[in-house]
Order: structure tokens, then sequence, then C-alpha cells
């Protein structure tokens, strides 16, 4: 079960009203490249034929070029961003914030909800040109060596199914054929006890090659590939010294 934490919701006593604001990603790339206590930029609210108009502007600061990172001095940051207002609708929101001790507040009730967009302009495009660049850039390039490698890596480790593979190569590789009769001998032997073995199990038994097993068992056995006896061998009808027993019930 998680643990259960506590929630301070003096938020709620205070009937704090928040905005809830979409802003474009390079907007918040700027804003966390500014000083601790520094500002980001300034809210503009004002009211235009009877509507809230808002806008935020850039700090200059964070308009410079260095800012992003690129090296072409003509590309700018846009400083002017309008809101575009939405109703809240029929929804209840809240925004929570989390503290260095992992303390938990609630900030305020959502009262608005806002996209921030961008002023359409020339540098403005030049930007939305450069991050499609970089979006479709290749993460791998290939690179022509000029000389070849001669440094080999060789595996540290031995894996698990690599040690399993010898182990059953080298007991295998001791296992000499012996004669057709002399394994035909065995496998009567043991199928007079049971009627269906696996290939393990028989090989277990006469200490043969699986090859060499499954040839012999090709000619006097039948393969069960499905049904309860999945994945087992048994004898086919004419090599049996036995009934089973469905043939016991039918002649009783």
């Amino acid at each position: 079960m998680s643990e259960k934490m506590e929630v301070d919701l003096t938020g709620v006593k205070q009937s704090k009203g928040v905005w809830l604001v979409k802003v474009p990603k390079y907007l918040s790339q700027q804003w966390d490249k500014a000083a601790e206590k520094g500002e980001v930029g300034k809210i503009a609210i004002g009211k235009k034929q009877g509507k809230t108009e808002v806008c935020f502007s850039l700090s200059d600061e964070l308009i410079a070029l260095d800012a992003v990172g690129e090296n072409d001095a003509s590309l700018e940051v846009p400083k002017d961003h309008p809101f575009t207002m939405h109703p809240v609708g029929g929804q209840t929101m809240a925004v929570f914030s989390r503290s260095n001790t992992d303390e938990i507040s609630l900030e305020g009730m959502v009262v608005h909800r806002a996209e921030c967009r961008p002023v359409v302009t020339d540098n403005y495009m030049k930007l939305k040109k450069l991050q499609i660049k970089e979006s479709i850039k290749p993460q791998r390039l290939s690179q022509q060596l000029e000389r070849a490698v001669t440094t080999i890596f060789k595996p540290v480790a031995n894996h698990d199914f690599n040690m399993e593979y010898e182990k059953k190569k080298k007991t295998e590789g001791k296992m000499v054929r012996a004669e057709r009769q002399l394994v035909l001998d065995m496998l009567f032997s043991a199928f007079e006890k049971h009627q269906y073995y696996n290939i393990k199990a028989l090989v277990d038994i006469t200490k043969q090659p699986v090859t060499y097993l499954k040839e012999i068992m090709r000619e006097i056995g039948t393969y069960n590939s499905k049904g309860v006896h999945k994945s087992t061998w048994e004898l086919k009808p004419e090599y049996r010294h036995y009934q089973s027993d469905e043939e016991e019930m039918q002649t009783t």
C-alpha cells in the first residue's frame, strides 16, 4: 500500500484563486535559465471593448540570444505573448505544490484557464524553423574512420545459457553411439514401465546422442505434439508389449 501523506489545505480557507496557463515549450525553457530570484517578465491586464485582455512580456535578459544557446545573432525569442482566455466550464481543478521536505500544499482553485501564444513575426518564424530542424535531426550519425579499429573487446562475463550449452555439448560429445539392437532393447525395456517419455528422459536412460535417438524413435515411436501428453514419445501399436488403459477398458 502507498504511504499516506498529509496535505496542507490552507489554500481552501484563504479562497485563493489561481490561473492555469499553457505556455510554449521554449518559453518555459527560458524561465528555467533565469536567476533564482530574477524577473522572468511582466503581465499586463486591461479592458478592450468590454473584454479582458492579458499579455505577458518576456524579460529583456531572457530575449538575448545566449539564453537559447544559439550563435545566430539575428535570432531572438519573442517578447510579447497575448493570452487566449478559455472558460473553466463545469470542471473543478486545483493546483498543488510539493516542498523540499515532500510536504504537499494546496495553492488554490483554478478560476481562469488561458493559453499563452506569441505574436507571429518573422523572428518567431525563424525560431520555429530552427526548432523543426532540431527535432528532425537524427540522434545518431555515421562517421567515416580514417583507420581501422584494432581494439578487440571481449565479453567479461559468461552468460548462463552459454555455460549450459557448453556443458550440454561436452556431455553429448562423450556419448558414443551404441549398437542399434542394444538401444532398441533399452527403449523397449523403458516403455514396458511407462507409456510416455520426453526425449530428455530417453537420453538419460540410453546415454545416446539426441540426433541418433530421435532417428530410432521416429521408426518405432510416435511423437505427441498436442493433448495431455504433449511433447512426449510413445511406441507405435505394433511395438507395444502392453495395453493402454483405454484398450484394457474395451477388452473388459
